[in-house]
């Protein structure tokens, strides 16, 4: 029996990450929608998480995917209708599913009816809802910061003769948060979205509220590495994480608690000492600011055990640990770290202290897929050519079965299709990455010492780490073996759970390659 608690579910329980456009498409079109998400939830269920994050999902020109809001308050045709997103919300919470939309406040689309007034004169009432500035002194740009796509950050405006910031696309311009007005109206739009029956939001790119007034420079980065992407060549000293930025994340937790049992997960990418500022002055900053190091770490076991052991020193007291291994921006697991260690990263994930959040996929072991030049969408991508940049693998429909589309569409798919097993062999298969995921989860339940145990280093070396959960009366280790060679087991106890299948848990005495071992101490 699952071990009940009085934690939040924002601490006891799993977030589940659903890409809209690649889950499931109920309308032939080729892309996800949200009656195709309804359609799979009880994959979801089935799965063992306890809410899910859905990417945005508003009215777009589509962009960067839907990244670019042109509507704050709508949902996009592609993905249906409000009494659509009504009626996900009704089947999410009678499966006793939480659910998380996506909130973009940095920018919106050069599309949105505020840009269009803001860019028709400098009078217009809606002009400061955006950032603007005059050229720098030599006539060009006011700053020498970098869009993330490549370019300059800011695009000049003929027709007001000023330039207009654009952290990402040219079509993407910065909403100002430093203008009352345009704060109140972002909040009054949380507030609409938590009456239609949300639970939280996943706040994206917020290190980017409310940058440099001065427009500072910001100086190079001497460590860069191409691979990091164009604005990675300069640190973002004076384009990210300014104060007047954690003072917008104070203001949205203070509406978030408003409400009662709401969440926010904030994405800000940034150095620890800058992640750990968005949990916020006495816990009133978001309830998790998103942890991305396991999303950008090598598999290499001594640098993963001294970051748990950093990160959890870094906590402010009282602030909740998460992980998280892939999302729709980052390579899958699979393909990054490979699919024999991606089974020992799940466990890895599903065992250590805090929330965790999976990408749609993972539980299948999804991989990053080829993508021809002709079916390219995403512009970091097309503005980068023969880079290899680009977020469109990692992008790829979810495969449940073996039709001609996948179980996805009946459609031409808007990306390629994936070439691992589907859902629907995975299911009853006791070697297949479902099952291995489910099995996890499973046992999370059971457990309230892996969802809320404390955390505590058994062993580190070259090969294997192992590491303590306690809770109550119940201490569980955990071993994890990162290489793949036979290695002996660094700990002691009763093996509980392998993720090698086919072990025989009563003649352990030694960790198989790319183990995780779960004892009962």
């Amino acid at each position: 029996m699952t071990q009940a608690t009085d934690a939040p579910w924002w601490q006891d329980g799993i977030i589940y990450q659903i890409y809209p456009r690649s889950f499931q498409d109920s309308t032939g079109s080729g892309v996800g929608d949200l009656r195709g998400i309804i359609q799979r939830l009880d994959h979801v269920k089935d799965l063992g998480v306890d809410a899910i994050w859905i990417s945005p999902i508003y009215p777009s020109p589509m962009k960067d995917a839907g990244y670019d809001i042109s509507d704050y308050d709508g949902v996009e045709p592609i993905f249906g209708t409000l009494e659509d997103f009504e009626a996900l919300a009704r089947a999410t919470g009678d499966r006793g599913l939480k659910l998380l939309l996506d909130f973009v406040p940095s920018h919106s689309s050069d599309q949105h009816p505020w840009f269009q007034a803001a860019r028709s004169s400098r009078d217009d009432p809606k002009r400061d809802w955006y950032v603007w500035r005059d050229p720098g002194p030599d006539g060009g740009p006011p700053s020498n910061w970098i869009a993330e796509f490549g370019g300059s950050a800011w695009e000049w405006d003929d027709a007001t003769g000023q330039y207009y910031l654009h952290i990402y696309m040219t079509e993407q311009p910065a909403l100002n948060w430093r203008n009352p007005d345009l704060r109140a109206e972002m909040y009054d739009i949380m507030r609409r979205w938590f009456d239609r029956g949300v639970d939280g939001f996943r706040v994206d790119a917020v290190e980017h509220l409310a940058p440099d007034d001065q427009c500072r420079d910001n100086p190079p980065n001497p460590d860069w590495r191409f691979e990091q992407g164009p604005a990675r060549s300069l640190f973002r000293k004076f384009s990210s994480h300014q104060p007047a930025g954690f003072d917008a994340v104070h203001e949205m937790r203070a509406v978030a608690d408003e409400y009662p049992d709401r969440a926010l997960v904030g994405e800000a990418y940034g150095t620890l000492d800058e992640v750990m500022l968005y949990y916020g002055k006495d816990l009133k900053g978001f309830h998790l600011p998103f942890n991305f190091y396991l999303i950008e770490a090598e598999w290499d076991l001594l640098a993963i055990a001294d970051y748990i052991d950093t990160y959890e020193a870094a906590l402010p007291e009282g602030g909740w640990p998460n992980w998280v291994m892939g999302n729709h921006d980052r390579d899958r697991v699979a393909t990054r770290w490979g699919p024999d260690a991606a089974r020992a990263a799940a466990m890895l994930l599903l065992t250590l202290r805090g929330t965790p959040t999976i990408y749609q996929g993972e539980e299948l072991g999804m991989v990053n897929e080829a993508v021809p030049d002709h079916m390219i969408q995403d512009p970091w991508a097309i503005n980068n050519p023969g880079t290899g940049l680009g977020r469109d693998p990692v992008r790829i429909p979810m495969p449940w079965d073996d039709s001609a589309g996948r179980g996805f569409t009946d459609g031409e798919p808007w990306l390629p299709l994936s070439t691992v097993p589907a859902a629907n062999a995975q299911e009853d298969d006791p070697r297949s990455m479902l099952v291995l995921y489910r099995h996890l989860i499973w046992l999370r339940r059971q457990h309230a010492t892996l969802r809320l145990g404390d955390y505590r280093r058994l062993h580190a070396d070259a090969a294997t780490l192992a590491y303590a959960r306690g809770h109550g009366d119940e201490v569980l280790h955990v071993a994890i073996n990162f290489t793949d060679r036979t290695q002996p087991l660094p700990c002691g106890g009763t093996p509980v759970f392998s993720t090698v299948p086919d072990r025989d848990l009563a003649e352990i005495s030694e960790l198989a390659p790319h183990e995780g071992l779960l004892l009962r101490a």
